[in-house]
């Protein structure tokens, strides 16, 4: 048996698992391309179930297709303690989003092994389904089934741009399981993850100490116009939905420095109709993403951005809709959580920082239903969602270790 605070992970181990699941929907530019329940999201799977097997761990698959890979306790009557992430990305994702809090409880479970350390508790790496969101419109997917934000019905009715939907394709890749995608007690629950952002790289501090996650959501904006040739169309007489953006767009994005430094609004995605070069758009699309730490600073740019796109189109005449399609409320972790990293960076010699979350993570989720914290490490320049994403072996160790001695604390 091994003296509890001096037992470290394996870090080639850890690296080089990373380095190897990386393969699986390699792109060209180093980064990862491994969507929700596609032939490479099963082969991600596959591959942590088989070194999941290896660890002795037993397995089981819910009914979303969450995974859990589960190390005896001393006594397993008594509530888990959960670590988890994700295996699927971004279609130009990076190799160290989600995949590491995945690997990284894994790797606790093969640390315990090799040190012969038992604990009273069982314990879980678990692996949640669709946290991208970017097959299937609805971010953390497993998670918000496991936890009750969302019903297993209404999962399995998403669908991809070519209409296959989640449980056609879980059937089709062979982990449509049969446990209830239910939660059940949990002592508690970890996540490791890089930060995605360039607070901790910027500070030279080696583990965020996460107490929460930011208020989000994303609205769709609908604007009608009139469909006319470009030529002799005067533009005075036009119903370009074009022009409302020209309008709105400067304000909402002061809007957002209005809320700084927290603030924060994206326009992803903007497609106009019919798409011709000679043709007034009849129609324009586009989602704003709006988030913001604090509760009021929040809803005030919900109300502003709500406003200013109400008068753009209105001083140019032109219908709109603006719906919001998807919501992910602020979360406070759980403060016996969150004092676990505090004290495992403290008993691994780390500097730490109090940080909240600017991103959504199953943790959010999972907050809703057990005691959860988060654990984030640097990323290089604070990229994420981008084939060069990286996190030095150094950070992924130290991340990793910190886990360990999170979960030992809370395991017993």
């Amino acid at each position: 048996m091994s003296d509890l605070n001096s037992i470290k992970i394996d870090g080639e181990r850890l690296w080089s698992r990373l380095e190897e699941l990386g393969k699986i929907g390699a792109t060209v530019k180093g980064g990862c391309n491994r969507q929700a329940l596609t032939d490479e999201d099963k082969t991600g799977r596959e591959l942590f179930i088989l070194w999941s097997r290896d660890a002795g761990c037993e397995i089981r698959i819910d009914e979303i297709g969450n995974i859990f890979a589960r190390r005896p306790g001393r006594d397993n009557s008594l509530p888990p303690v959960i670590a988890g992430s994700h295996l699927d990305t971004q279609p130009t994702g990076g190799k160290y989003d989600g995949v590491y809090g995945v690997l990284a409880g894994l790797e606790v479970i093969e640390t315990l092994n090799d040190h012969q350390q038992e604990t009273e508790h069982p314990i879980e790496a678990v692996v949640w389904t669709n946290e991208e969101g970017c097959r299937f419109n609805i971010a953390m997917m497993g998670s918000a089934v496991w936890s009750g934000a969302m019903t297993l019905e209404q999962a399995y009715g998403l669908t991809d741009s070519n209409g296959l939907t989640v449980k056609d394709e879980l059937q089709r890749i062979g982990h449509l399981g049969n446990t209830p995608a239910q939660h059940s007690a949990v002592k508690a629950a970890f996540e490791v993850h890089i930060e995605q952002g360039p607070v901790l790289e910027a500070a030279n501090i080696s583990i965020g100490v996460v107490t929460g996650v930011q208020h989000m959501s994303r609205h769709q904006i609908e604007i009608i116009g009139k469909e006319a040739h470009a030529g002799p169309t005067p533009m005075d007489i036009r119903k370009d939905p074009m022009m409302a953006l020209a309008k709105f767009l400067p304000e909402l994005y002061q809007l957002a420095n209005d809320h700084a430094p927290h603030g924060r609004m994206t326009f992803g995605f903007i497609d106009a109709l019919p798409g011709s070069n000679n043709t007034v758009p009849g129609l324009l699309t586009m989602t704003v993403d709006i988030r913001h730490p604090d509760r009021s600073s929040y809803d005030a740019m919900i109300a502003g951005c709500q406003l200013v796109i109400k008068s753009a189109c209105g001083q140019l005449d032109l219908p709109y809709s603006l719906e919001c399609f998807w919501e992910a409320p602020g979360v406070a972790f759980d403060k016996n959580c969150i004092d676990a990293v505090r004290m495992a960076a403290n008993i691994n010699g780390y500097n730490s920082l109090d940080i909240v979350s600017g991103a959504g993570h199953d943790a959010c989720n999972v907050a809703a239903a057990v005691p959860t914290s988060m654990i984030f490490i640097p990323c290089r320049d604070g990229l994420s969602h981008n084939e060069a994403e990286y996190a030095s072996p150094a950070h992924i160790e130290a991340g990793a270790n910190v886990l360990l001695q999170a979960m030992l604390l809370s395991a017993g």
